[in-house]
């Protein structure tokens, strides 16, 4: 599933192109999503308005109209969302096309169906719609150690989990919960209410710097992702972690461990991260 670094590289990639673009018109699918397709509100308050801007929240992209209305999409776990020439035939799993005035097309692809797509209507905040539960942007500037500490009051729940919960940090998936935590040295098992306030500054740091060195590698691609552009990431290239179990630690050479939690394959050193 793409994660806040990989959403983010293709944020970035379509706000380069798409502000100032007019929607002229809009191609639907038939198939099923995970959410219905919203057809009446893409007629109404999508097509004829111009593209304002490109901006995301967690794993969510919101691309804004100049008529206050937003088009939200979540590329669930096979999703892409890219631009191609007007005339490019389209593929089996295109559910969406936006028809532009630059003789592009913004198109949404999802084999396997678990993205969406929603519209807000002019006028409707973003605390009426799923976004409003989200917990703080890991690359912004409410996310502190002091956060985090105070969050973890009385919960016994382990560090790995409360990374990966929305409600608490917003876009960090299975994948860079291990890097982070490898990044940091603490044992995605250890209890929250057990950190230190040292620790909770490296959880912040190590957060920045590994979602950071992600998006500047074009995110990670393992199967499905690719950019805006149809180029793959190679953050995969540089992984310490996830993936690698029963190969040395970099660090170390004690060979990286495997485990399930909360249902996710989670993979550290037993070494290092204590």
């Amino acid at each position: 599933m793409p994660e806040l670094p990989e959403v983010e590289v293709i944020r970035r990639g379509l706000h380069n192109h798409l502000p100032g673009c007019k929607v002229l018109g809009i191609v639907a699918g038939n198939k099923k999503l995970r959410l219905p397709m919203p057809r009446k509100y893409l007629k109404n308050h999508i097509q004829g308005a111009r593209i304002k801007s490109v901006d995301r929240r967690a794993k969510f992209l919101l691309i804004a109209m100049d008529n206050g209305a937003s088009l939200i999409v979540h590329l669930g776990m096979t999703g892409r969302l890219g631009l191609f020439p007007t005339g490019t035939p389209r593929t089996k799993h295109d559910h969406l096309r936006l028809l532009l005035d630059n003789n592009m097309q913004l198109r949404f692809n999802d084999s396997r169906r678990f993205g969406f797509i929603q519209v807000l209507a002019p006028g409707r905040n973003f605390m009426n719609t799923m976004l409003a539960n989200l917990g703080p942007e890991p690359l912004g500037i409410d996310f502190t150690p002091e956060y985090l500490q105070s969050r973890a009051v009385g919960k016994n729940r382990p560090l790995k989990n409360f990374l990966m919960d929305s409600r608490e940090i917003a876009g960090i998936g299975n994948i860079y919960a291990c890097e982070i935590l490898f990044h940091a040295g603490i044992n995605p098992a250890k209890k929250i209410c057990r950190l230190t306030m040292k620790e909770w500054t490296r959880v912040v740091a190590s957060s920045k710097h590994v979602l950071q060195q992600a998006i500047e590698s074009g995110g990670t691609t393992i199967s499905d992702f690719v950019n805006e552009s149809g180029k793959s990431g190679y953050f995969q290239l540089k992984l310490q972690a996830y993936g690698k179990q029963g190969k040395p630690c970099n660090c170390c050479s004690t060979l990286i461990a495997q485990k399930t939690m909360a249902g996710r394959s989670t993979f550290f050193c037993p070494k290092c991260q204590k």
